[in-house]
């Protein structure tokens, strides 16, 4: 994914033209990205979810609510593998390929492995006993057997399966088991097969810009992996350190920058949040407001090119990701202004420590991070300049971040760190995607049911105000 793209840039400079089938092929690597990712990040209990399961007590009522929760679960993901099936067979049929002489059904054999997978994992993460595991592989069954005989459901009502699912939710189901669950009977009761829901899942994970995403993250888990953050403390520390509330001004700066990168807060917060902190409670902040700020400060690059959510708005709302590029840049930095503020509101109540601004160190901190500073110029350039398209950014922004952290700073290895890099981005990137892909099968529903004009409708007919 990172080759294909640059390579495409080469050859439009050298050749002036592309290498054929490159786009569609990274597109549907993102599928495998997104889904052995979703895979991973159930085998290591991440799939997102509500964290209501997880504030139960312990004791039997929780242990009932898991088991519960992983019943439903692996058998929402059974039937969805079950569907996955039947899409890769009507395609294999099709013959229909993605280019390069690849045909489409290959590249759709990750949507049942991965599901099955998932299922699996969900059964035997139930309990640590066999007792639950048992309970939570009839799940599996349930699954099975709601597969091979769909037309049980047609014209029954949903609502029963429905309340099961939000019940499982609230009590920490994975959140795609709810919008996948939700969509997968809503469909059953109206006749429509559930592989309405694979369909609309490939649809858009194989979507032009989409895999920006995997490779921006891949950039930030890259640039947290090597010395990046302590280059870049130094660097903000030397220009702002002197300003009352100097260290909260960089712990703001440097979350909102990795963030942009990272695409969340968690990562961000994961990889500054052992250097930061402790800085700031040695400079004299309260712990509650350092955590506080941390915490804060994790979101904020999230408005700037190229951050994770305004690639996915513009390609769920079919807008150009470039208006959105735009558009969130004077937001972020009023949030960053009025965040930083807060910090030297705190540091001048409390008297944090400041150091003395130093030309020296400032330009000396400057050079050591030239290369981490030069990135996102670097991707504005080629994004803006027309140079490249947004996922040819992107795999230009991962192999620089490589570079700088391999071969010029020589803080990662290939051999040792690469491969754990890569396993972490694609858990956070699954555990997303694979979300935002059942939920366009959920969307898809309610546009065919004409649920909005029928809200609309209902709104018009009784609220005058």
């Amino acid at each position: 994914m990172v080759l294909l793209p640059l390579l495409e840039i080469l050859s439009r400079l050298v050749f002036s033209r592309g290498i054929p089938a490159s786009g569609p092929i990274v597109q549907n690597l993102t599928l495998w990205v997104a889904f052995l990712g979703a895979a991973l990040a159930a085998r290591e209990g991440r799939l997102l979810s509500l964290a209501t399961g997880a504030l139960m007590p312990e004791g039997r009522i929780r242990w009932l609510s898991q088991v519960f929760a992983n019943s439903l679960g692996a058998a929402v993901s059974t039937v969805l593998a079950y569907a996955s099936w039947e899409l890769l067979v009507i395609e294999k049929e099709g013959g229909m390929q993605i280019g390069a002489g690849i045909p489409v059904w290959i590249v759709e054999l990750v949507l049942p492995f991965s599901f099955a997978a998932i299922a699996l994992r969900l059964a035997w993460r139930a309990d640590d006993g066999w007792m639950g595991r048992t309970v939570a592989g009839a799940g599996i069954g349930l699954g099975i057997v709601l597969s091979q005989n769909q037309a049980w459901l047609e014209g029954k009502p949903a609502w029963p399966w429905l309340l099961a699912i939000l019940a499982a939710s609230l009590l920490g189901g994975p959140i795609f088991v709810a919008l996948g669950g939700a969509a997968l009977f809503l469909f059953l009761s109206d006749g429509v097969p559930a592989a309405a829901i694979p369909v609309e899942t490939y649809r858009l994970a194989v979507s032009p810009t989409l895999a920006a995403i995997p490779l921006f993250t891949l950039t930030g888990f890259v640039l947290a992996q090597g010395g990046a953050s302590e280059r870049l403390i130094r660097l903000f520390r030397a220009l702002f350190g002197w300003i009352p509330g100097g260290t909260a001004i960089v712990t703001a700066v440097l979350c909102a920058f990795f963030t942009v990168f990272t695409g969340g807060s968690g990562v961000t917060i994961l990889a500054l949040g052992g250097l930061l902190f402790p800085a700031l409670v040695k400079d004299g902040y309260r712990e509650r407001f350092s955590l506080g700020l941390l915490t804060a400060s994790g979101s904020l690059g999230l408005l700037w090119p190229p951050a994770l959510p305004l690639i996915l708005y513009a390609i769920v709302a079919d807008i150009p990701y470039q208006n959105l590029f735009i558009g969130g840049i004077v937001p972020g930095f009023i949030m960053l202004f009025l965040l930083a503020a807060w910090g030297v509101r705190e540091g001048l109540r409390g008297g944090a420590r400041r150091t003395d601004f130093a030309s020296s160190e400032a330009v000396r901190a400057l050079w050591a991070a030239k290369w981490e500073v030069l990135l996102p110029v670097i991707i504005l350039v080629a994004i803006f300049g027309g140079f490249a398209t947004i996922v040819e950014s992107a795999a230009l922004a991962a192999c620089y971040a490589l570079v700088v952290q391999v071969f010029v700073h020589k803080d990662m290895s290939i051999i040792r760190d690469l491969l754990g890099v890569m396993q972490k981005c694609c858990v956070l990137i699954g555990s997303i995607l694979i979300i935002f892909g059942v939920a366009m099968g959920f969307t898809s529903y309610l546009v065919d049911a004409q649920v909005a004009s029928r809200v609309l409708a209902y709104a018009q007919a009784h609220i005058h105000s």
